[in-house]
């Protein structure tokens, strides 16, 4: 069992005004409901997927919920939306109910509680595991919060990064490189599981994923056309998406490939970057790229063993860095930048102050000309860049002017 981030983050949630109601939304298997279960162990807890009882809830009214379930926590939600309404009128009607709400549809759920509990609710979004929560043992460990999360902490992301000693440098670089093999999927993060029996779980994830979520999200009468999709995204991570090679190489319309991708997307399996293009004067790419949010599913899709290549290291370490932030209070953008003439960056973040911006190498040994399309950033973005970092495999700390700091992925995640 590890420990995770949220726990605090939604304790504290419930407790301010408006945490009568939390939406926790997520891809399956990311320990929603291990979570709320231990955050909330006096809530009852109703599987919204039992088909026995279900229609004994969807048919109490606001008074019965009152008073049978005033504290619960609802299961797959999505499967009923119709209950939001009953969890509306609870709300409207009572001022002590309180309900924690689960979902593994982002567009499922969502649509119906910002139809119903607009102004009524907290949404809050969970993620598989981040290398800090690897980090624990049990959900008595302290999380310590990564490099990346103390920049961000407490408004800290103007000032300089605090460069902490690298200790725990063994435990470290092997849970990092068991995230790189396996992902971050809490069921598979017990270090008993031997590597066979992970790699069978990423599989049937991969295939209940595909039985479940999906056929949730759409009417399918043939999955194959889709999952050519789901393995050409993999196969392409972390590059831009190009619609109309997919729908060649598949036999789609580039308007189902685009569906399709949008199903990925909502659904917690990838993550797609917007391009930056606020600069008018400068000719800038404007096609998205993608990056799967879990390397370990992403793996699995491929059936991949081996070590990754270069796009895929950079898949792992910019999934880790959403995660991170979106664990954070920070109100951040997310955007890939590329320009015309061949200069590009990995990740640029915006924030209210301004940007960080992102390269990321495999490279165990980076140079300053790694870091060449990091330099000279500030002609072309309209907002300062509080901080320029190229991560890598590179255990050592390296100034590498214009600002540039190279430091390990390892280190800068936690």
């Amino acid at each position: 069992m590890r420990n995770r981030q949220m726990l605090h983050k939604i304790n504290v949630k419930n407790e301010s005004y408006f945490g009568r109601i939390i939406v926790l939304t997520g891809a399956r298997q990311t320990g929603k409901t291990t979570l709320v279960k231990k955050a909330f162990p006096d809530y009852k807890y109703i599987s919204i997927e039992d088909p026995i009882t279900v229609s004994e809830f969807k048919n109490l009214t606001s008074s019965q919920w009152n008073s049978l379930y005033p504290f619960a926590i609802l299961d797959e939600i999505q499967k009923e939306p119709q209950m939001v309404e009953s969890i509306k009128a609870v709300y409207d009607q009572f001022s002590t109910p309180k309900y924690i709400l689960l979902g593994s549809s982002q567009m499922l759920l969502l649509e119906k509680v910002r139809e119903s509990l607009a102004g009524r609710c907290i949404i809050l979004e969970m993620f598989p595991l981040t290398l800090p929560e690897m980090m624990t043992n049990s959900f008595s460990s302290e999380v310590k919060r990564s490099h990346f999360q103390e920049l961000l902490h407490d408004g800290n992301i103007v000032a300089e990064l605090p460069i902490r000693l690298y200790g725990n440098h063994p435990k470290t670089i092997d849970v990092f490189s068991k995230y790189l093999q396996f992902g971050g999927y809490p069921a598979i993060s017990d270090d008993s599981i031997s590597d066979v029996d992970k790699r069978e779980w990423l599989k049937n994830y991969v295939k209940t994923y595909l039985e479940r979520d999906i056929r949730d999200l759409a009417e399918f009468r043939r999955f194959e056309p889709f999952t050519k999709v789901q393995k050409l995204i993999a196969i392409n991570t972390a590059q831009l998406i190009n619609y109309s090679k997919i729908a060649s190489e598949t036999g789609v319309s580039s308007k189902t490939v685009q569906k399709f991708i949008e199903y990925l997307n909502i659904s917690y399996q990838i993550l797609v970057l917007q391009p930056w293009s606020r600069n008018s004067a400068k000719r800038l790419v404007k096609s998205p790229k993608v990056h799967y949010l879990d390397i370990g599913v992403m793996r699995a899709v491929l059936q991949k063993r081996d070590s990754l290549n270069g796009h895929e290291f950079e898949t792992a370490v910019v999934a880790e860095i959403y995660k991170q932030a979106k664990l954070s209070d920070a109100d951040i953008s997310f955007y890939h930048l590329r320009t015309l003439d061949g200069r590009e960056v990995d990740l640029l973040m915006e924030t209210e102050y301004g940007y960080i911006a992102i390269e990321v190498k495999q490279s165990e040994n980076v140079r300053s000309v790694d870091a060449k399309h990091l330099k000279g950033l500030e002609d072309i973005l309209d907002k300062p860049i509080l901080h320029k970092f190229l991560l890598s495999n590179d255990l050592s700390l390296k100034d590498l002017g214009d600002g540039v700091v190279a430091m390990s992925a390892v280190q800068f995640l936690t």
